[in-house]
């Protein structure tokens, strides 16, 4: 059996192992959670180098792929110092394959909901997600990229993805380089919820992006809206149900009642790929195409 280990910064109470079969291979998926302490993730991963197949990095991410180019996070970079033998990844790999499938995958299931009230999408942190945020404008949609807002706090919206490319390139160099926790939240304060940017959340029909920036601000009255995200919980599903939420779409697949995130499925495919090394995107979506991965769709209300 195959075992993928995604070691958080995330909240324990978010832990989590299935056992899973992938193209004929039993592999088990295990989320492990440090509460915000970068250094027991450290440990962890230490502990467990070269005794599991593949490692995701949780709750954090090496650096961000926008347009093509790299912008590390250089305060992650300690955690996982100690990683010498298996190989390890961020997601970003199916943030950039299984993620660009959404917009369609959304037109194929609720496309004259979407048409009906408006194709609007407000995606909280385009770097974070550039693959999810360049099918969304090449499927036609009227956007917002929320980096300013979720990222700094910055009450200003982005509108095009030429403007969020130039905001990449003035702002990623030095983002990068401050710690990780000002501008994503880690430990504890994933669990705070603070409605804030409520125009925009009206706004928009679709809210897309990383879960905990979906959820963290968002505002109590949803009704109608559609939620594009990943690494939901039980407790997710049930918050969105309660704002009025619609349709939930998860871009990883729901396993036992939860999705994992990008990093963590994609350790799996690295696991199950045998390779002992990252996938590339080729690889990564040749497998995915394998699997018949794609987007899973729940309706709330």
């Amino acid at each position: 059996m195959k075992h993928a280990v995604s070691i958080s910064i995330g909240s324990s109470k978010r832990n989590k192992a299935v056992e899973v079969n992938l193209l004929g291979e039993t592999v088990r998926i295990e989320r492990i959670g440090t509460d915000g302490s970068m250094e027991a993730a450290a440990k962890k991963y230490e502990e467990l180098d070269g005794k599991v197949d593949a490692f995701g990095v949780g709750g954090a991410d090496l650096g961000a792929l926008a347009d093509g180019k790299w912008y590390p996070f250089y305060s992650v970079q300690p955690m996982v110092r100690f990683v010498k033998k298996t190989p390890l990844v961020d997601g970003g790999g199916l943030k950039n394959t299984l993620e660009n499938k959404a917009p369609a995958f959304l037109e194929a299931k609720i496309g004259d909901y979407l048409r009906q009230h408006g194709k609007k999408v407000l995606v909280t942190v385009g770097v974070d997600r550039w693959g999810l945020s360049k099918s969304f404008v090449e499927a036609g949609y009227e956007t917002v990229f929320g980096d300013l807002m979720f990222g700094l706090d910055i009450p200003i919206p982005i509108r095009k993805l030429s403007q969020l490319k130039t905001v990449a390139a003035l702002l990623m160099p030095i983002a990068g380089r401050l710690p990780f926790e000002w501008i994503y939240p880690t430990g504890e304060k994933q669990e705070k919820h603070i409605p804030k940017f409520e125009k925009y959340y009206q706004w928009a029909t679709v809210i897309a992006g990383d879960c905990h920036y979906v959820k963290r601000h968002m505002p109590l009255d949803m009704k109608g809206k559609v939620v594009v995200t990943n690494t939901t919980t039980p407790d997710d599903v049930e918050f969105f149900r309660k704002v009025g939420i619609k349709y939930l779409v998860t871009t990883t697949p729901v396993m036992d009642g939860r999705s994992f995130g990008t990093n963590m499925m994609e350790a799996a495919l690295v696991a199950v790929s045998g390779k002992g090394r990252p996938l590339s995107f080729a690889e990564l979506d040749e497998m995915l195409v394998k699997l018949g991965f794609e987007p899973q769709l729940q309706e709330l209300n």
